[in-house]
């Protein structure tokens, strides 16, 4: 009976080890190009999961930039996003009660893998991943929540980097009282639109807001 049960155990570790080894990372990535203003190096990466190197998982979250961390979610009239596991849950209720108490919704991105931060290699290649590269970070109605730069305050000063023009009196461009920005800082989530420094991402939410 006891060689049956140290046996039994033995099985099971190496049941359990088999399949870490056996589980598979995906995930898809590029560089930012600072001196093109462009991606490049697109490429695709398949590995064993436990091969997942510290630069490819979050510190805060757990989560990495393999396809496998990631849950969609389906809003009703959105096209689907994915986001971390460990976030998705908190993520899709806070978007839900939001959206029943009026607010409205035409899109959201999530998980995008990339290099587009970090320090600039000889190539002029960005080398570190961003927070939609882990599922961290989601854009919401980027059509009316533009990232702005040389705008350490908000004003017609303010440059238009990318998406479209915020405004006050759209309904979709969100504002500090709008029930998505209350709902996704209720979860822990930080606002593009109130970051420190010269940039506003309005579009923006992660747990760093950057």
């Amino acid at each position: 009976m006891y060689m049956s049960k140290v046996n039994m155990k033995f099985l099971l570790l190496l049941m359990s080890l088999t399949f870490a080894c056996s589980k598979e990372c995906h995930y898809s990535t590029y560089n930012w190009n600072v001196n093109t203003t462009s991606v490049k190096n697109y490429k695709t990466v398949v590995k064993n999961y436990n091969e997942v190197k510290g630069f490819e998982r979050n510190s805060l979250t757990g989560c990495s930039v393999c396809e496998e961390d990631q849950i969609e979610i389906r809003l009703s009239n959105i096209k689907p996003f994915k986001v971390c596991k460990y976030l998705a849950l908190d993520v899709e209720r806070t978007l839900i009660h939001a959206m029943h108490t009026g607010a409205i919704i035409d899109s959201i991105t999530g998980y995008r893998v990339g290099l587009t931060r970090g320090d600039v290699d000889e190539k002029g290649n960005r080398t570190e991943f961003s927070n939609h590269s882990f599922g961290i970070a989601i854009d919401i109605n980027a059509e009316h929540n533009g990232l702005y730069d040389h705008c350490k305050e908000f004003s017609s000063l303010c440059h238009l980097r990318k998406g479209g023009v915020w405004t006050l009196q759209n309904p979709k461009s969100l504002q500090e009282t709008s029930m998505i920005v209350k709902n996704l800082k209720s979860i822990g989530l930080k606002w593009g639109g109130e970051i420190k420094g010269w940039q506003k991402d309005f579009m923006h939410f992660s747990p760093t807001g950057y």
